[in-house]
């Protein structure tokens, strides 16, 4: 076909005229590129918008790379049609399963450039891959960020944060619901010890999962957990691209907090990995890090104690068989002195009862003259006494009233008993009481007498 007969708008045209119908540019299109393009080619670029069909098919937009969030300025439209599907995959296979085609990922694919009418729109029949050209591709994104990380410093700026003795407060980031969360949820709980597990959920797959777990980190940072867990089951080396991100390592590197890794299978090993404090194989030899973290301490502060137990036991018995000796010979010297002191004592007593007897017998000898002169002394002034006490009885007997009423003597008061002396003391109207020998008179004043006269010269 010449290039004449390629680009003939007669061909295949209604000679009625200029006027195209659909149909007839659409099968004029997709001639124009069958003869252009007649065989494969390949293109390299970034995948956007994957779908997977339920039938199978997978379609795509295969655009110039850009960093996430941005709109790239030019896209083609990719099919991948079940049938090819399963050989490409075949190819990945075959090429150690590194390769996941998700968004985000940046392949290098095979297909033919083809218009398709039904949708009018030029889109890639794909139907092979070059894995290789991903995975190459992510390797030098790694060793060129590694390189950046080291030159400023930041691989080992996580890791030379003090991890606290007994981590109990644990955040986790990862994807909740997944088997890599239940791994790490088992294995805390199963443990028997009471940690406090800050779960906060992130993407760790597809083109925004390095900033979702960014924030992720950052929330924790701001919770105040003594150490990070951030874990992610195995996949394909595309899968786990997020782990090898710049912003992610450059997140980590930022933290206040120790991040402890579990990323992938035991041979995968991330810029996550490299700039964390501590890179754990699996999300749960993670778990198990920080399990045993927390029994060596309790193990170790149980054999301090016990070696504490027995060296006080060991004091104990020493300090034991000092005592009983001490206190033998303590014995054995104070039954000693006890007897010393005993014979002491006995000639001590011996001693002043002797003296005693001396004493008492010599004061004894001196009290006899005092005491006999000190007798008729005392002999004498009792005898004054009572001499004295039986006239003090005679004058009392001879002025008591009983007897002065007897000889013919009365005492007048008034009824209150107030004593007469006198006129005045008895007001017309005071009622007086009498007592005579043998009782008493009771009388009002009438009228008091006249006060006597006295005699005249």
């Amino acid at each position: 076909m010449t290039d004449g007969a390629l680009f003939d708008e007669s061909v295949g045209r209604d000679p009625r005229g200029d006027t195209w119908t659909v149909p007839e540019l659409s099968a004029h299109l997709a001639r124009l590129l069958a003869g252009a393009l007649p065989d494969d080619v390949w293109i390299e670029g970034q995948i956007r918008n994957l779908n997977r069909s339920a039938n199978g098919h997978v379609y795509f937009q295969l655009a110039e790379p850009c960093p996430a969030g941005q709109q790239p300025k030019t896209q083609l439209a990719v099919t991948l049609l079940a049938p090819e599907r399963m050989l490409v995959n075949a190819q990945i296979k075959r090429a150690g399963g590194g390769v996941r085609m998700e968004d985000g990922i940046e392949v290098r694919i095979q297909g033919r450039v083809r218009w398709y009418g039904p949708r009018g729109v030029l889109q890639i029949r794909m139907h092979g891959i070059d894995p290789a050209y991903t995975l190459g591709r992510l390797q030098a994104d790694k060793d060129r960020t590694l390189a950046a990380l080291a030159t400023e410093g930041l691989l080992d700026r996580n890791g030379r944060l003090r991890v606290p003795l007994v981590p109990l407060r644990i955040g986790l980031v990862t994807s909740i619901g997944t088997a890599a969360h239940a791994d790490v949820m088992s294995e805390l709980t199963a443990s028997g010890i009471g940690f406090t597990v800050r779960s906060v959920d992130a993407r760790t797959q597809g083109a925004d999962a390095a900033a979702s777990i960014t924030r992720a980190l950052t929330i924790l940072d701001r919770d105040g957990v003594d150490v990070v867990l951030l874990v992610r089951g195995g996949g394909a080396r595309t899968d786990l691209a997020a782990f090898d991100t710049e912003l992610m390592a450059r997140a980590i590197a930022g933290l206040s907090v120790p991040v402890f890794t579990g990323i992938g299978h035991e041979v995968d090993r991330s810029i996550a990995d490299e700039v964390a404090h501590t890179t754990h194989k699996t999300p749960t030899a993670a778990a198990a890090a920080i399990v045993n973290r927390v029994r060596a301490f309790l193990g170790d502060v149980d054999d301090r104690a016990a070696a504490i137990q027995r060296a006080v036991h060991r004091s104990l018995r020493v300090a034991g068989s000092r005592l009983d000796d001490r206190t033998g010979r303590v014995a054995r010297s104070g039954g000693r002195a006890l007897d010393r002191q005993q014979t002491a004592l006995d000639l001590a007593g011996e001693r002043t009862t002797r003296a005693a007897r001396r004493a008492l017998d010599a004061a004894a000898a001196g009290l006899e003259a005092p005491a006999r002169a000190v007798g008729d002394r005392g002999r004498r002034a009792t005898a004054r006494a009572e001499r004295h006490l039986d006239a003090t009885a005679a004058r009392i007997r001879a002025h008591d009233p009983q007897l002065a009423l007897a000889r013919g003597w009365s005492i007048t008061t008034t009824d209150d008993g107030r004593l007469v002396r006198h006129l005045a003391d008895a007001p017309p109207g005071t009622t007086l009481v009498t007592r005579v020998a043998d009782g008493r008179v009771v009388s009002t004043v009438i009228d008091p007498p006249d006060p006597p006269q006295e005699p005249a010269p």
